[in-house]
């Protein structure tokens, strides 16, 4: 195999140990309350780093199979399938850790509520593409899907900066920041939202074609 090929493709699929890796780091931080204001600083800091290295995989990878002209089928199938596991993990597990805290039910249903309408555009926009594909479309990504993955990333890693280091910072910090993560998460509802309708009306007339199909 091509050695940068090989490369691309290592990082592509890096996604999944390190955000299973940010997994343990993360629950085993949440468990670890010494003193219990505070948490385990150095558990946290790891889980942001697995967390942080996971995200960067996403942008590593195309950006090099370009660089080096060594864009393949399987980088372009392999790509998403990371990113999904990505959000498996780590959008259940904040939804987890909020309510583990136990410190805001709103939070944790807001959370919960983004998961859920993330995970189910993921697969009805995977079933509407396995529809296309029937009829020759193109199922390339669309830009607001793109730029929707793009924000998931950072928007995952400050929701967790958040639960992991706002008891360690002084109190006044808390609700600003806790604000601010609202704003993330119901900027990417409204990115999921939109992003569930516009692949629905662009691919609606090959599943009107698949119904009429005897």
């Amino acid at each position: 195999m091509n050695a940068r090929r090989f490369i691309v493709n290592a990082i592509t699929f890096a996604r999944v140990p390190l955000i299973f890796a940010w997994l343990g780091f993360a629950i085993a931080q949440e468990r670890t309350i010494a003193p219990p204001e505070t948490g385990s600083f150095w558990l946290a800091f790891w889980a942001c780093l697995m967390m942080l290295l996971s995200g960067l995989t996403d942008a590593w990878d195309g950006a090099l199979a370009r660089r080096w002209k060594v864009v393949s089928t399987l980088g372009k199938m392999a790509d998403p399938l990371m990113d999904k596991v990505f959000y498996i993990v780590a959008f259940p597990a904040l939804v987890w850790q909020i309510m583990h805290q136990g410190e805001s039910e709103a939070h944790a249903l807001t959370m919960l509520l983004f998961t859920i309408l993330y995970m189910l555009r993921d697969t009805w926009v995977t079933f509407m593409r396995s529809v296309g594909t029937m009829f020759g479309a193109d199922v390339a990504a669309m830009w607001l899907g793109k730029v929707r993955t793009a924000l998931s990333f950072p928007g995952a890693g400050w929701v967790y900066a958040y639960c992991c280091f706002h008891r360690m910072v002084p109190e006044a910090w808390h609700r600003p920041w806790l604000v601010s993560c609202y704003v993330v998460e119901g900027l990417l509802i409204v990115l999921t939202v939109w992003s569930l309708f516009t692949y629905t009306s662009a691919y609606w007339p090959y599943l009107k074609k698949a119904l009429e199909r005897k």
